[in-house]
């Protein structure tokens, strides 16, 4: 037997070698053992030196299956209730993780030491999870694995537990059919004169619901054609609360196309308040405008056309936002051009607009076989 006032190496009767140390309390305090045994003793002094060094960093933590007398194990619910009051977002964002870990992560999880939370434990917590709502369930399972890599990096825990291949990708619930042409002037006409330019600008301009009932008369350059996108409004616990855009990249300028620029500047006319902060699209009492108060209208405008519930792609309003993104790209918008008229912050996001253009690109060729029948190059 080797030992030493930190720890101990002992020859098993197998041959193999065991390890047993005292933590940061020292002979004071409890002695732990390794999680296995050691082929050979020089191996079982490798692992009782690292340990020794994680001690003295003050890097060292209690084995899963231990505690160290005085120092209560953090829980997940313990450390996920500081990771959520250090993190700067937006109220709405706070608000869907305060969802998601209530409902979702911590009734299971939430009582385990969180240097503790095994692979085999999130596996067992995730096939759990509803199935039939395979959104909700991929964003439960990347917030956990974010607020566990942070305890990694925080020094709370030693290793991500969270690695299911796919669990926190989801492939999208429904093919989006945007709207064409014709029909955007239908649903136009069929809406309320206050909301038709609303629907405009949803779809020619690919701004959000939240970015257009912010949008106030200071943010509509009627002159040049552009609109200054720099705010947006959520709708929180009951109270609407303006912050930042969606993304750091949702601060941006949109040029109107002129085909819809005049009627643009005839709602600032009818529609909206002379004061420059007065908004574009107010709700009751000159307040944000409710969504159930203006879907109550564009539901109504979309089923009369026939892209109602019945359709097999229905047209929800996101979607005029996702057909202005097409137009663009079958326009011939470059991918960065994309990103900075959507707002997105990534190139995979834009992308997807991209794949949509096929058009387009029938179009190009048949314009290179007109080259070659006439001769168009050399």
């Amino acid at each position: 037997m080797a030992s030493s006032t930190f720890g101990t190496v002992v020859r098993l009767p197998s041959g193999n070698y065991r390890v047993q140390y005292y933590g940061p309390e020292g002979r004071k305090g409890r002695r732990y053992g390794a999680p296995t045994t050691f082929r050979t003793k020089a191996d079982a002094r490798k692992f009782l030196a690292t340990v020794h060094a994680e001690i003295i960093a003050g890097k060292w933590m209690p084995p899963a299956d231990a505690k160290a007398p005085g120092a209560p194990a953090v829980t997940l619910a313990t450390y996920a209730e500081t990771w959520l009051a250090h993190r700067d977002i937006r109220p709405r964002t706070a608000a869907q993780y305060r969802s998601l870990l209530n409902r979702a992560i911590l009734p299971k999880l939430g009582g385990l030491p969180i240097n503790a939370i095994t692979a085999d434990d999130v596996k067992g917590w995730y096939s759990k999870l509803d199935k039939s709502k395979p959104t909700w369930r991929s964003q439960a399972y990347g917030l956990l694995r974010t607020i566990c890599g942070d305890a990694v990096r925080d020094g709370k825990a030693k290793a991500q537990p969270c690695n299911i291949r796919g669990a926190g990708a989801v492939k999208r619930a429904r093919n989006i059919k945007p709207a064409t042409v014709a029909e955007l002037a239908k649903i136009t006409d069929l809406m309320p004169e206050q909301y038709r330019a609303m629907v405009t600008l949803a779809a020619w301009c690919a701004l959000r619901f939240g970015e257009l009932t912010e949008l106030r008369r200071r943010d509509v350059d009627a002159e040049r054609g552009v609109i200054h996108v720099r705010r947006g409004v959520s709708h929180v616990e009951g109270k609407f609360v303006v912050g930042p855009p969606k993304t750091a990249a949702g601060s941006r300028d949109v040029t109107i196309p002129p085909n819809v620029l005049e009627a643009v500047r005839a709602h600032l006319i009818d529609h909206t308040g002379p004061d420059a902060d007065a908004l574009l699209f107010p709700g009751v009492g000159g307040q944000h405008l409710a969504s159930a108060t203006f879907y109550r209208w564009f539901y109504a405008a979309r089923d009369a056309i026939g892209r109602g519930g019945k359709d097999p792609h229905p047209l929800h309003f996101h979607a005029l936002r996702h057909t202005g993104a097409v137009m663009a790209a079958q326009a011939g918008a470059t991918l960065a051009e994309l990103m900075g008229r959507l707002g997105h912050t990534t190139p995979q996001a834009a992308m997807i607009y991209q794949h949509a253009s096929a058009d387009r690109d029938r179009a190009l060729a048949e314009r290179m076989a007109a080259m070659a029948d006439g001769g168009g190059f050399a």
